[in-house]
């Protein structure tokens, strides 16, 4: 069906995936903005945006040129959607001034090099897949590679290196202070969060099969049939789950683990001398981390774009077999991808609910977890689930 595209020359192709990329993930970190404020008023009992309207509905309600015009208008005031329109004409169109003590070069690359690695990691995660003519399941991802979670590992782990630039151009004590709380917590929740993933991968790569890193086999290794064949491993292996995603909020730097920004001591941290565009793409670059993130504590743990434990997609497809477009390549890699984006909009929820839930920690204590307590924890499952796994495997 989209033999056509793959018949387009490489760099074509290279640059509609790019395009596509930016065009999807910008939306998205603008509506995570926005749902951002209107969870946090509805958890601290206030009303959230809702005054933002464009200057011509007010001419447009008197003059009643089209009843649904007003009403469409008041309605998507008062859910807040004119607010995204105004952040984005405002950072784009704000004075962007470029403070005289700053190292000017590596200040303005910083942001720039804050979006490679949240742009990058996208292409090796799988968000959904089709049966193709064969009845074989077929990922929907730009990149799907045997060493699909190390690349992810490999490039998310050098978005830290952008705020430890921004925190050293920036040539003030606070923001090289979140520069290297930055570094810091980095090198101490990767260990833990690489560590909680190799019992996954331990199951996944039985002895005499082909060794593999792809986060496509780990979904397929949930939908397998039989009770554990179809368990999610967030049920086998809960440890590591909560690992992961201990590990996750400290990778995105996200409450209560902001160290690299913490208003409360260090102002706004590495980003204080930043504002304007500048400033939105560090954050577009954060909520482009949690949603990556996300997704791929979903593929690891939850299933992938399999809706419920034991009951893969192509059980689903069968239940759907009375559609007469069930099994068109096309309806399957919509449902697929509309399971797995409901997942990911869940745990963006999550993050977000912490966030206004919890109280941020001080340092010593991000740091006395991540060393003292995540990093045994993980040493320990991973011990336990090598032995369970050699044991199983030798029956």
């Amino acid at each position: 069906m989209f033999d056509f595209y793959f018949e387009l020359p490489l760099l074509v192709r290279l640059l509609l995936q790019g395009t596509v990329v930016i065009l999807v993930l910008f939306p998205l970190a603008a509506a995570c903005s926005m749902a951002e404020r209107k969870i946090s008023a509805w958890i601290q009992g206030r009303p959230g945006p809702n005054r933002t309207k464009p200057p011509l509905a007010g001419f447009l309600a008197p003059l009643g040129l089209v009843a649904s015009i007003p009403v469409l208008g008041t309605l998507l005031q008062k859910l807040g959607i004119f607010q995204l329109a105004a952040d984005g004409g405002k950072f784009t169109f704000k004075e962007d001034p470029v403070p005289g003590h700053v190292n000017k070069f590596y200040f303005i690359l910083a942001p720039i090099a804050s979006m490679i690695p949240a742009l990058s990691t996208v292409a090796f995660v799988p968000f959904g897949a089709y049966f193709d003519a064969a009845g074989e399941l077929v990922p929907v991802a730009l990149a799907n590679v045997d060493v699909g979670l190390l690349a992810v590992f490999a490039l998310g782990s050098l978005g830290v290196y952008s705020l430890i630039l921004a925190g050293w151009a920036s040539n003030s004590k606070y923001p090289f202070l979140g520069g290297v709380r930055a570094s810091a917590q980095l090198i101490s929740y990767e260990l833990s969060m690489t560590l909680s993933v190799l019992p996954v991968f331990l199951w996944v790569n039985a002895p005499g099969g082909q060794g593999t890193l792809s986060l496509f086999d780990v979904v397929q290794s949930q939908s397998q049939p039989g009770f554990w064949g179809g368990t999610w491993y967030v049920m086998t292996m809960p440890v590591s789950a909560f690992i992961f995603l201990i590990a996750l909020f400290a990778e995105t730097n996200r409450q209560p683990f902001d160290m690299p920004e913490s208003e409360a001591d260090l102002v706004g941290g590495f980003h204080t001398e930043y504002g304007a565009f500048k400033w939105s793409l560090f954050f577009v670059a954060e909520y482009a981390h949690m949603i990556v993130g996300s997704g791929i504590f979903c593929l690891l743990f939850l299933g992938g774009w399999n809706p419920l434990p034991w009951v893969p997609l192509a059980t689903v497809i069968d239940w759907l077999g009375f559609l007469p477009f069930a099994a068109h390549p096309l309806f399957v890699g919509l449902l697929s991808i509309t399971l797995f984006l409901g997942k990911v909009g869940f745990f963006i929820f999550f993050f977000m609910w912490v966030r206004w839930t919890l109280p941020r920690f001080r340092y010593d204590q991000v740091m006395t977890l991540g060393w003292k307590k995540l990093l045994p924890l993980s040493i320990a499952n991973l011990i336990v689930y090598a032995l369970g796994i050699a044991w199983l495997q030798t029956r």
